[in-house]
């Protein structure tokens, strides 16, 4: 580590170095942060483009007495550097290591904790307005993107902040023009002239300097109406806030004396930063989408192709996307600024008119689709299972209430590892099951996602097909575009004694197990319909019937099945085995699920545990099973 890094262990200390100390510090915390990344992995391209901004604030704001918020989040290791976790940034977003997102249990600095985006205007309302009740004075500031800026949230926030005029807020939109997929829609267009605005800028300065002294009154109307027709800062303005900027984000000497400034007014104010992603690093700075959130690499040699022969589950996706799009000229294709996550990157060359990428708005993409339903089309909602949380009233009232035909092809379903429980798909199984009209599939590998894809492309009515991150088991995937009977499962073992009835991404791992229990292997595939013939059949069979997801046991494809029992008045026992009801920290996916006892091992010492007089003579299974 460099001489000054190490001098700086919180705000504190980095409030006693000279501007042109600050600017050292700067360059050695940028590399810092692209050293710390390439051996961790992690985000890259928007914390390289933090650097300064951070700095600023820590710098001119009281931190942590003065409250500050970074929206979604992925942009604090800079931040979390500052703020006296340098140390400890070779254990981020791995197990038991500090988070790639701000928590509150982590720091007293994380003010309030973030990952999906759009959720800082409102916490900081909130924060500020509660400093007023309480009579305390200090300042509030959200540091939001231009891609989480257009989240209906947002201007929600906006909204209703613009009214108090006597508070100490500050928004900070971080315009770097650059979502994880390219920004859209009009804010983004909006953004852009507020960006080129010279013009008014000449204009107002040529009107001063040729006007005679009796007509600077018509000058400064001028001034005004100028303004409202040339920049349109005026937009945040009758939101109630005072609008500051563009200023450059990587310039401390016009960060600096700006946040000074704006720290003496009140009121909320809105000051927007321009920066760049990838900063100071060429190889992000060219391709930021690369470097948004890379594995481990070498910064010298930069991010190396994957030589991976097996297809994740997001390709198998996107191809299937392309496939029946060339079959049906109605298939509409709809992710919210996901295009790269959610595997539409091709989809979109091919088909760009029926390609919408509606921004960071969930709520706004699901009933979008149910009005293309209502035209006939078909839409296709590409979502990660954490982000379909965000659209829930949406998907019941929009879509399953009148029962218009929306696929759902739910990525990152159960654990995703290094990001955390903020992002992991747990609950997907438990909120879409209890919904009227829903068909809900689990994919057990690559071939019958496909399957699953077309199965619930071609049902009239609302269908989720869940699919977990990464690559599956190395299945080949046909290229037709077969169907499932819907709500029918297959056998995979035939064994004795006990059925284990696995779904989804479990489907493995319990065959693995049953080889050591010999124990029967039902792959369920349908959550909704339940294969419920299937579960009487296997009841009437075995001692003790098993089920196990990748998802929240409480309300899950388990409880599905003992709700079957029940209703068909069959008693056996049950055990019901899932993720358990807490949130599971980050941490390697692998390592996770055999902590939950969802791996092989795991599955198998559950269902002898529960059962010791059927298996006390089986053999265990092998460990490196």
């Amino acid at each position: 580590m460099t001489n000054l890094l190490q001098q700086i262990n919180s705000p504190a200390d980095l409030r006693h170095l000279t501007r042109q100390q600050l600017h050292s510090y700067a360059a050695e915390l940028r590399q810092y942060v692209l050293e710390s990344v390439s051996k961790t992995g992690g985000h890259l391209s928007s914390n390289l483009g933090t650097v300064e901004l951070t700095i600023a604030l820590h710098y001119v704001y009281n931190t942590p007495e003065d409250r500050v918020v970074w929206d979604v989040g992925h942009q604090t290791y800079p931040h979390k550097i500052v703020t006296g976790r340098r140390d400890m940034m070779h254990t981020l977003r791995q197990f038991d290591g500090i988070s790639g997102f701000p928590r509150r249990s982590e720091s007293e600095y994380d003010t309030f904790g973030t990952a999906h985006s759009s959720t800082s205007i409102s916490a900081v309302l909130g924060m500020a307005l509660a400093a007023r009740t309480k009579g305390e004075d200090r300042h509030s500031v959200a540091v939001i993107g231009d891609g989480s800026m257009t989240a209906g949230m947002a201007f929600e926030a906006l909204n209703n902040a613009g009214v108090y005029d006597d508070i100490n807020m500050l928004v900070i939109l971080n315009d770097n023009d650059m979502s994880i997929s390219p920004p859209v829609g009009a804010l983004n267009r909006y953004l852009a002239r507020l960006m080129s605005g010279k013009f008014y800028a000449a204009a107002r300065n040529v009107g001063k300097s040729v006007l005679p002294s009796p007509m600077l009154e018509l000058a400064k109307r001028f001034e005004e109406h100028a303004k409202g027709m040339l920049v349109p800062a005026t937009m945040f303005e009758e939101f109630g806030f005072n609008y500051i900027g563009p200023i450059d984000g990587h310039d401390l000497e016009s960060l600096i004396p700006t946040l000074q400034n704006i720290r003496n007014l009140k009121g909320p104010q809105f000051l927007h930063v321009v920066t760049k992603k990838g900063q100071g690093y060429k190889l992000a700075e060219a391709d930021p989408v690369l470097y948004h959130g890379p594995g481990k690499f070498n910064p010298a040699e930069g991010i190396k192709p994957s030589t991976s022969s097996k297809l994740t589950y997001t390709q198998v996706f996107g191809q299937w996307l392309c496939d029946m799009a060339a079959a049906d000229k109605k298939l509409i294709g709809i992710t919210p600024a996901m295009r790269e996550g959610s595997g539409m990157v091709e989809f979109e060359k091919q088909f760009p008119k029926r390609y919408f990428d509606v921004g960071i708005a969930e709520q706004h993409s699901v009933t979008f689709a149910a009005g293309l339903a209502c035209e006939g089309l078909k839409p296709v909602v590409a979502i990660y299972s954490t982000f379909l949380q965000r659209a829930y009233d949406q998907l019941i009232h929009d879509v399953a209430l009148q029962n218009l035909d929306v696929t759902f092809a739910l990525d990152r379903a159960g654990l995703v590892g290094a990001d955390g429980a903020t992002h992991a798909g747990n609950y997907d199984i438990a909120y879409l099951r209890c919904i009227p009209n829903m068909v809900v599939m689990a994919a057990a590998d690559e071939n019958e996602c496909r399957q699953m894809l077309s199965t619930g492309y071609h049902y009239p009515g609302p269908a989720a097909i869940r699919y977990p991150r990464g690559a599956g088991v190395g299945s080949k995937v046909e290229s037709n575009l077969d169907t499932l009977p819907i709500g029918k499962g297959e056998m995979k073992r035939q064994g004795q004694k006990v059925a284990i009835l696995a779904f989804g991404s479990m489907v493995h791992p319990a065959i693995q197990a049953a080889e050591a229990l010999n124990a029967t292997v039902a792959n369920m595939r349908f959550i909704k319909p339940l294969d419920t013939e299937l579960v009487k059949s296997l009841a009437a069979t075995h001692d003790a019937l098993i089920t196990v997801e990748e998802g929240c046991t409480m309300g899950g494809a388990g409880s599905a099945v003992a709700e079957a029992l029940s209703e068909a008045g069959i008693q056996i026992p049950i055990q019901i085995l899932g993720l358990p009801d807490k949130f599971i920290d980050h941490g390697d996916v692998h390592l996770l699920l055999s902590q939950c006892g969802l791996d092989a091992k795991g599955i198998e010492a559950s269902i002898r545990t529960r059962f010791p007089e059927i298996f006390s003579t089986v053999p265990k299974l092998a460990a490196n099973s």
